[in-house]
């Protein structure tokens, strides 16, 4: 019997991006509304009630008020937005974070979807912390680049139609992006990190950089080390890879093509004081909707990579 999903914002980047894995699945029955309905409260809930799992694909303030639009419903929520990724009662979904994880995500009510930059940071700096390879205590830089597609319908259309001449965009310069609180929260760090998220001109895909100066606390571990516990904590993930020998560049494309995996890379200095922990993912796959799809495969006891571009 297929599981019934509704996706609340549907017409919204994410939410196409997971329409889009699930199309061609005789697993998967998607439960739909009539355009004319979609922001509808009374078309919406029924549609939820309707559905054994509600996917949501909204603003946060709109999440929030789908979650109370859904209360006495029995549908199971995964929410694409920030609105609840910290917060009390919510599963994190991101089945690779740590040990109990992914049975966690299997039993829960409600699922808060990872961000795109967060994933990246976390699932190289939670391991390690963990490890004991990076202290807790440690102040942590990262800069990252992101595709436009991250800033949704109003950034690409900025993009490819209002100012189709920008070449590199630097935001989030008050050091308050959304993304700090469960980036902090589960690498279980004491300081929030110093972020720098930036955008080129490519429609999808990010590099996340954390750069590590091991002259500056003798408490950081060597790149060996660290790559060796990473390799321990992802195993034969067919999501989250390990990447070793590190190749001679690392490349985002301008029409980079959708895929689900994450990569994680190690480099290093010639003398291993200097360490560079980076991750490539897409902004839509794992970042966004294919970490949706992944969790929903999860909740309803499906094969966690069916429909996922690995």
């Amino acid at each position: 019997m297929s599981a019934r999903v509704f996706i609340d914002g549907g017409a919204g980047t994410t939410g196409l991006e997971i329409a889009a894995r699930l199309a061609d699945r005789d697993d998967i029955a998607l439960v739909t509304i009539d355009p004319a309905a979609r922001k509808d409260a009374h078309a919406r809930r029924d549609a939820m009630a309707a559905s054994d799992v509600t996917i949501l694909c909204l603003p946060d303030d709109a999440a929030r008020e789908a979650v109370a639009l859904a209360e006495g419903l029995d549908t199971r929520i995964i929410d694409a937005s920030s609105a609840h990724r910290t917060a009390p009662g919510w599963t994190y979904g991101f089945a690779e974070w740590r040990a109990g994880q992914r049975d966690a995500i299997a039993a829960a009510k409600r699922v808060s979807n990872p961000g795109c930059y967060a994933t990246g940071f976390i699932a190289l700096v939670s391991p390690l912390v963990a490890a004991g390879l990076i202290p807790a205590d440690l102040p942590l830089y990262c800069h990252a680049v992101s595709g436009y597609s991250g800033g949704g319908k109003a950034l690409i259309a900025r993009m490819e139609q209002d100012e189709p001449d920008i070449a590199w965009r630097g935001y989030a310069l008050g050091l308050a992006h959304k993304h700090l609180g469960e980036m902090q929260a589960h690498s279980a760090i004491r300081h929030r990190p110093h972020f720098s998220p930036q955008v080129v001109p490519a429609f999808r895909g990010m590099a996340v950089h954390v750069p590590l100066h091991r002259a500056a606390d003798p408490r950081i571990g060597d790149a060996g080390a660290m790559l060796a516990a990473l390799r321990a904590h992802y195993g034969a993930s067919p999501i989250v890879q390990m990447v070793d020998p590190l190749p001679d560049e690392l490349l985002l494309h301008r029409a980079e093509a959708p895929k689900d995996v994450m990569r994680l890379h190690v480099a290093h200095s010639d003398d291993g004081q200097l360490v560079q922990l980076v991750a490539m993912l897409d902004n839509l796959g794992k970042g966004a909707g294919g970490a949706c799809v992944q969790n929903l495969n999860i909740m309803c006891g499906l094969p966690e990579t069916a429909g996922l571009q690995i």
